[in-house]
């Protein structure tokens, strides 16, 4: 049973790694809930609880076990990181030590949750991380797609509140299945490489990424001097700000609110927040994005960086149900080859306003 509790705003300094935060951002502390509401399903849910129990049969007894977590674990919840292994241990079942019936179950699995170019962007992710395993040095590090652990929180049901974790070097997935509704908040993406040279030739390792850039640079590119004025907040990129560890806080909105913003503007706008929530499947992601679309006039975008197109500037767009940060890192040379980003909505982290 979780504990309600309201705490009062605090300050919190940046100290310049992901996931950590910048100067001067502003938090208080969201409730939490506990399950007590009935729940139902819907084919959705009901085709991902199947494709989960399919997932299981596949593991060893060994494995059962150690994939499976209370759904009241609060630390295996917050154990998610943008870290590679060496810096952060993850706990669950490593993709590497999954057999191939298993792996294939649970892609099959993680197609349930997320829509088709979100299972894309996994794939690219891991792929990412193989890249940069072989461009590595060694040392304490270890990076590559065999070091991604799945864990699951509580039972697959329909009828009761579950978690779907699934993560590992700059991607941390947690799925919170509730009855008919689904959500991927907290989750955070990103990559390192983005983009790599293979036989000579320079390509995208993770497509996502570039079209974000493209968006929200087009959003920015269409402000007046006067809404770029209050768009833009810095002349330098900031780090994540509700990253890892920054679990039950909420961030006050800046920058230009859609209600200063002409049609095409917001329409932009509503592009660039479908970038993010399309990773999810269609029927969970409508609803989502219905909402959006009604708090659009309360939704703000904010700029911190350049205003050149290179995607090394820090955007944050913050509304009433959701808060989206895009995160360049300057770790490696070229900021907008290794980016942490986050995914949040506010009072529904880990579907707490469906299981209050």
């Amino acid at each position: 049973m979780f504990k309600r509790t309201l705490m009062s705003p605090l300050l919190i300094a940046g100290l310049g790694l992901g996931g950590l935060l910048p100067a001067a951002a502003t938090v208080t502390l969201a409730a939490s809930g506990t399950a007590t509401a009935a729940l139902s399903p819907d084919a959705q849910t009901t085709k991902v609880v199947t494709a989960a129990s399919a997932f299981l049969k596949t593991l060893t007894a060994a494995q059962q076990k150690a994939v499976s977590f209370a759904y009241t674990d609060a630390a295996q919840r917050a154990k998610w990181s943008n870290f590679p292994t060496g810096i952060f241990q993850r706990a669950g079942v490593r993709w590497g030590d999954l057999s191939a019936a298993s792996r294939t179950a649970l892609m099959t699995l993680l197609g349930s949750v997320l829509s088709a170019d979100g299972l894309s962007m996994v794939r690219q992710q891991m792929n990412a991380d193989d890249v940069l395993k072989s461009q590595s040095g060694g040392g304490n590090l270890t990076f590559g797609s065999d070091e991604y652990y799945v864990a699951l929180l509580g039972t697959p049901s329909g009828t009761s509140p579950w978690m779907l974790q699934f993560g590992g070097h700059h991607l941390a997935l947690n799925a919170t299945v509730a009855g008919s509704n689904i959500t991927l908040a907290p989750s955070l993406t990103g990559g390192q490489p983005i983009k790599a040279t293979q036989n000579g030739k320079v390509v995208v390792v993770v497509e996502k990424v570039p079209q974000e850039v493209k968006d929200a640079s087009a959003l920015l590119s269409s402000l007046s001097a006067a809404q770029k004025a209050r768009a833009v907040q810095g002349n330098a990129r900031i780090d994540l700000v509700l990253g890892p560890g920054q679990d039950g806080k909420t961030l006050q909105p800046e920058g230009l609110p859609g209600s200063a913003m002409t049609a095409a503007q917001k329409a932009q706008l509503l592009t660039l927040i479908r970038d993010r929530l399309g990773i999810l499947n269609a029927d969970d992601a409508a609803p989502k994005l219905a909402a959006v679309q009604k708090n659009l006039d309360q939704t703000y975008f904010a700029w911190y960086g350049p205003t050149t197109a290179d995607g090394t500037a820090y955007y944050r767009v913050t509304g009433p149900t959701v808060l989206i940060e895009f995160s360049p890192q300057s770790l490696g040379g070229d900021a907008s080859n290794h980016l942490h980003n986050m995914y949040r909505e506010p009072g529904n982290d880990y579907g707490a306003a469906w299981t209050k």
